[in-house]
């Protein structure tokens, strides 16, 4: 006989948080869940080993929680450090929080419509661009918070406001879009693939700006099927369990994805479904998939903003004709790209759907962390390229929608940190107390990142370590390469 759904073991949650960042769940977002929740802070500057010796300790198996953009890079060390955890979202899920490069670099993979974008690193051919270039462009901070509020988002109309702006401003990279006339945006929340809200921002008379702190406004009604298709479509690529997405609707009728993440405001009440489809999804049947009616967004929105802001589990029944005919009584019509559909008749095109989990990593930092991994030498990297290499790159020169020029240091095998540490023990003169003082400083991306680039600053960051032994470490690092 087969084992009993309610009596297998559910896997032990933890909520993972850090200082001075605003929570996006709490343990009253998993109602009902029987077990302990655990909450595991990490306190920023050299507390990633503590960290990691805590989720271990409290014997965590899946970690739930935003990382802002200032932590993600220790965090994808982190999440190798702990290959039995599985972190929520995922590391991959949450490239695009890093910055709006991050989104870019997404969008290129995917073939997601976005306005044509420009990022360079190098200064020199950053002023070429802006030489020749049509205006007006839109210029970006990339990396930074995730929650701009358009504060960072400027129009500049000719290449003196251009270069003015980046003078002052100092972004880097120079992240350029060209401008794009816009009746509204839309920001949808999705849960698995779902649209669960959408509401149109609209820009104040004369300005071009959508966010509401610049005065914008909004509404909930008629969102169109088919840029909630679009939404549906980027949150599957991201293999997002919650997902937003900015879409902007052109005035040439296009939609384009402006920003995504899985870090967004969002009221109590949704952030509960979020907990209700993760405890369905981890419980192997034991809790019910939730049931979150399309567009309810439009009569929920007719509420005030300060009532949605406390209302909290709100469910709802599935629907069912109470007597012949009533689906075609029911009056709730939309106009779509198949012609007339019931809301019933909708709603069954977009079903809540399970996320994949995946072993192998999407977008691993060696490849992709382009602020960190500035080098020297160039080459041709397709937008599209293998996300799996295991290269370190960094853009370098102008990138559209289909190729980048990326400075490129050798070829590099992904290191673990057990081999790391076998690597430097093999080094006479440097036993097991010093190798790990040498990876708890650098971490295992920081000491490769610092043999390939540059070995010689090994001195400056261990006054124990001479010019022979330097000598020795990078004979042994680079015996290890070439095997």
């Amino acid at each position: 006989m087969g084992k009993n759904k309610k009596q297998d073991k559910l896997p032990k949650i933890g909520m993972l948080y850090l200082d001075y960042v605003l929570r996006f769940f709490d343990k009253s977002n998993f109602k009902g869940w029987p077990d302990k929740i655990e909450t595991v802070t990490y306190h920023w500057k050299n507390d990633k080993n503590r960290f990691i010796r805590e989720v271990k300790r409290k014997k965590i198996d899946i970690l739930i929680g935003n990382i802002p953009a200032t932590a993600y890079e220790t965090f994808r060390e982190i999440a190798r450090e702990l290959p039995n955890v599985q972190f929520i979202p995922s590391m991959d899920t949450q490239f695009s929080n890093k910055s709006k490069e991050n989104v870019t670099r997404f969008a290129w993979k995917y073939d997601i419509p976005i306005p044509k974008t420009y990022i360079y690193y190098d200064k020199d051919k950053a002023d070429n661009f802006i030489e020749d270039t049509e205006y007006p462009k839109i210029i970006k901070k990339s990396y930074g918070p995730s929650n701009y509020g358009g504060y960072f988002v400027h129009k500049v109309d000719s290449k003196q406001e251009a270069r003015n702006l980046l003078a002052q401003k100092k972004y880097s990279p120079a992240y350029l879009q060209d401008f794009v006339p816009m009746e509204a945006d839309v920001r949808v929340m999705l849960i698995g693939h779902k649209p669960v809200c959408a509401f149109w921002r609209r820009a104040p008379e004369g300005e071009w700006l959508t966010n509401t702190s610049q005065g914008g406004s909004m509404d909930y009604m008629d969102v169109p099927k088919e840029l909630l298709d679009l939404a549906v479509s980027v949150s599957k690529a991201a293999n997002a369990e919650y997902w937003a997405c900015d879409v902007a609707v052109g005035e040439d009728g296009k939609f384009r994805i402006l920003e995504c993440a899985t870090a967004f405001a969002a009221f109590p009440y949704i952030r509960d479904w979020i907990g209700q489809y993760l405890m369905w999804k981890f419980s192997n049947g034991r809790f019910t998939k939730p049931n979150i009616p399309l567009y309810n967004w439009e009569e929920l929105g007719k509420m005030d903003a300060s009532v949605l802001r406390t209302l909290r589990y709100i469910t709802f029944g599935h629907y069912t004709p109470s007597y012949d005919g009533a689906y075609f009584l029911d009056k709730k019509v939309r106009k779509t790209d198949k012609g007339d559909l019931y809301l019933h008749e909708l709603d069954a095109q977009y079903p809540i759907l399970l996320t994949n989990d995946r072993i192998e990593e999407e977008w691993p930092s060696e490849k992709w962390n382009f602020q960190d991994n500035y080098g020297k030498r160039v080459r041709k990297v397709h937008a599209k390229s293998n996300p799996h290499a295991s290269i370190l790159e960094d853009v370098v020169v102008s990138s559209d929608e289909s190729e980048e020029s990326a400075t490129v240091v050798p070829v590099v095998p992904m290191v673990s940190k057990k081999k790391m540490k076998k690597i430097l023990t093999s080094v006479e003169g440097i036993g097991k107390k010093k190798s790990e003082k040498i990876l708890d400083k650098l971490g295992v991306e920081g000491l490769v990142k610092m043999l390939e680039a540059a070995p010689e600053k090994l001195k400056k960051e261990f006054s124990w370590i001479k010019k022979k032994l330097l000598a020795k470490i990078d004979e042994q690092w680079k015996a290890f390469k070439n095997k």
